[in-house]
This record gives structure tokens, sequence and C-alpha cells, in this order.
């Protein structure tokens, strides 16, 4: 019987296999009144022939229910061979003979629910709707984890970048800590997503924490967590990043900034795979992956006795190194048409080119601020230039900029803070241009600009964040 239903509105199909006739009849005509189309086969052999007739018609059921006992080719066997389709629609199982032990085996081969005879209206109705809700949410989900995968797509085809998606692929089906190495810019934190995204924990969460952004005081009750009232200010109970990250991976972003009484207490952690909150004394099993990134060389930091030998090894069982962008000058065209696309996808403009001259300077240019750079090279890029960005455009932008391997006491009119009206406005751009020239001194390395300063990095990480300063 043809749906009356038109495209934009066709209705739910409902496959209906079982050998008893009044069955059929009897969830034919109950899913027709609730305005689902019906199929229907006498067995799972006549079933699997309907669905691949549908399917070479562009078709298919979007549920099947499914006796258990029927000739020729029972549920079960069926069950067993809509298992090894791809994108087979929901099964739900019926049996008159229905016991415990049959009801687990039919979820363990991939039914969602099992009915026993006689069969309960209200009950089919509801199994149905909720399994037609798990495969949207499955497919809705899975369209996230594609928009998601996209979103921290590594881009590059050059050696380098073969080489590091070589040893993502291998690192991710592991479970060991990761660390991860490489300059300011590099995309440290999309190679930690891709390490998360391709492994076996993709479905859990990824909780990122910059631990330099954390003042030393916190850090603890950030990580692990606090009980109402163990300190000043702890109003409510807090779950730390090591609870929230519990079945998934845990990013430990700028972890040579770590201070040494939290490194301590985040190996024990990573020991014994549990968590004591701030003020607690029961212990709270985790289970999480660990993937640390770091511009500093830790090695480095162990001889001078500001990081921890023992962390240090703790993390370092998978290192990765993120290639600066002057190693992958080949990559520099499919970066920038990336950054393009993505740029226009967000503002709802059609995206703008590079001309061939514009690619060939943006090859030729260092790139100290490494990919970071150049995508805020292609923002500005693209503010000002409607269809083609020139490679005068994009010489201008950068004398414009500020530079990071070449730092000036000088600066430009704009940013005079003498022709501010008051003092408020004075002393936000003095401040501004005094952070912009010691960090530009320092060649964008913002603990190293901290520790000149003799300030903490999460207060320089605030000032940075206030006047845009940050890369």
């Amino acid at each position: 019987m043809a749906s009356d239903a038109t495209p934009e509105t066709k209705a739910t199909t409902v496959l209906v296999v079982d050998d008893d006739a009044d069955i059929r009849v009897a969830l034919e005509m109950l899913l027709r009144y609730e305005k689902f189309e019906v199929w229907t086969a006498n067995n799972g052999k006549q079933g699997l022939q309907r669905l691949a007739k549908e399917k070479e018609a562009g078709e298919a059921p979007d549920l099947i229910l499914c006796d258990v006992k029927m000739p020729d080719m029972d549920g079960m066997e069926m069950l067993g061979e809509l298992q090894e389709i791809p994108e087979a629609p929901p099964v739900v199982m019926i049996s008159g003979h229905a016991d415990v032990a049959m009801a687990v085996d039919a979820v363990r081969r991939g039914a969602v629910d099992f009915l026993e005879k006689p069969l309960d209206q209200n009950r089919v109705l509801v199994s149905i709707k909720s399994a037609l809700r798990q495969k949207q949410l499955k497919r809705e989900n899975t369209g996230l984890r594609k928009q998601l995968s996209d979103r921290w797509e590594l881009v590059g085809k050059g050696a380098a970048m073969k080489a590091l998606n070589e040893q993502l692929e291998r690192v991710a089906a592991v479970d060991a800590p990761v660390l991860i190495t490489g300059e300011n810019g590099t995309g440290k934190e999309v190679v930690a997503r891709n390490v998360h995204l391709r492994g076996p924990r993709a479905a859990g969460p990824f909780i990122a924490v910059n631990c330099a952004a954390i003042p030393a005081e916190l850090i603890e009750s950030e990580l692990f967590g606090h009980e109402k009232g163990s300190f000043t200010g702890a109003h409510e109970r807090r779950i730390g990043h090591f609870e929230a990250a519990d079945g998934g991976t845990l990013f430990l972003d700028e972890i040579g900034d770590m201070p040494l009484a939290a490194q301590a207490k985040v190996l024990r952690v990573l020991e014994t795979r549990e968590v004591t909150r701030v003020g607690e004394s029961k212990p709270i099993a985790v289970d999480i992956r660990v993937v640390a990134a770091t511009n500093a060389d830790l090695a480095q930091a162990v001889e001078e006795k500001t990081f921890r030998m023992d962390l240090f090894y703790r993390l370092n069982v998978v290192p990765l190194r993120v290639p600066p962008l002057r190693e992958r000058p080949e990559d520099v065209p499919l970066l920038a048409e990336h950054f393009l696309e993505a740029i226009a996808k967000r503002e709802g403009r059609r995206a703008a080119s590079l001309e061939p001259e514009a690619v060939a300077f943006l090859k030729s240019q260092p790139f100290p601020g490494n990919v970071r750079q150049l995508k805020n090279l292609l923002e500005a890029a693209h503010v000002f230039c409607e269809g083609t960005i020139q490679r005068g455009e994009l010489e201008r932008l950068f004398a414009d900029g500020p530079s990071l391997s070449a730092p000036t006491t000088a600066f430009a009119a704009e940013e005079d803070p003498f022709t501010s009206t008051t003092f408020e406005e004075f002393k936000n751009a003095s401040e501004a241009l005094f952070f912009r020239l010691k960090l530009a001194q320092n060649e964008g390395n913002v603990k190293r600009t901290a520790e000149n300063l003799g300030m903490q990095r999460s207060h320089l990480y605030k000032k940075l964040d206030r006047y845009g300063l940050k890369n």
C-alpha cells in the first residue's frame, strides 16, 4: 500500500517480519492508524529480500519488527545478517516463547528492544518511538562528531604533516599519555583534539586546561575540585577538571608552567587513577587519558629543578612534535584556503581568493607566530579585501602589524597614549603599549615575559586578554 505522504512529509516506514498472518495484520492496522507506512514479510529470508529490493529503489525502512521463531530463516538469523549491512535500521524483536536468556541474546546481537506476545499495543508504540528516537540521536551525534572533526582538521599534505598524521593514527589507538611539543601557534591543541577524536574515547568528554592561566593558589581546586566550605570562597561543591574528563581526555596545555606543588599531586593522580577533592578525604576513581602540551624545553626545566623528573617521564610516554610553519611552506596555500573558507562560512560571505603572487608572498614568510599568525593575517585581509586578496594588501598588513622578530620602542601616532582625553584612557593605552612591547622583546614568549616583569603568568595572561594581545 503506497503512502499518500509527499516527499517533504514522508511517513516513517516499519517492516513487520512474522510468519503469523494474524500478528502481521494486527500490527499493520495499528501502525497504519498511527500514520506509519508498513511493509510486511513472512520470514527472515523474505524480509532480507524486501530490504534488498527497496534498497535498489533508493528506499529503506526506518525500523524492523521481527519475530524470533519463523520457518526458513528465523529472527535471530535475520538479526545476524542485518548487522553486516551498513547503516541497518534498528530492530525490535518479538516472541511468544521469550525468556530472559533469549532477550539478552537478542540485545547482544544488536536488537534495540524485545517484546513478548501477546503484544500490548501501547508497549509496541512506546518501543517503536523509543527506537526511532535513539536512531535520530545517533544520527545527530554522528553529524555533530563530523562537524567537530572538520573543525579540528589537521590541514597539510607535506612530508612533515604526513609523518605527524601517521604518528597520530598509531598514537590514538592506544591509551598511553602523550606529550605534545611545539612553538606557540603551531596547533598543539588541534593535535590533542585529533588524539582524542581518532581514538576509542572519542565519544567521551575532551576537557582542555591552560595550566599557565590558572593562579597558583587555585590550581588544585580547578584540577581536583573542592567541597563546600573547604576554603574561603568555596560556597558550593565544585567538580574538578579530572572528574569532568572521566571517560574521555584531559588536555593539560602549558604543562611546563604548572607549579611544583601541583605537579606532585598530578603525578599521584596519574599513578593511582584517583582524585581527592580539596576538603575531602575520600578518593574518587577517574578513567581518563592525559594529553599534555608545552612550548618549553621540559628536559631543561627538569635540570633547572622547575619541573619534576618523574612527572616528565610519566607524561612523555608518547612524544609528538608539531612542526613550525616555516618547516612546511608547501602547506601554506592549503591552510590559507582552509581559513578563508572558514571565515566566509562564519560571516555568511563568499570566500576570498588569493592571487598567485599573494600565495608566493605567504610561502616566503617565516611566520614566527606560526599557523595562528597566518590565520589572524587572513582574518584581517578578509575584512579589507573583496573577491581577490592581492600581494600588496598582505605586505601592507605585515608592515602595519607588530613584529615579533624586530621589536621597537617606537609607536604609531594612533597608539600615542598622550593623545588620551582622560587619565583612565591614558593609563589603559600606556599599559597596553607597555605589554605589547615587552611581549615583542621576548619574541612572544609569555612565560619569559612574565619572569622578566616579575609578575605571575596568570596575571599577565589576564592583561594580554584584556588588551587583545594574545596570539
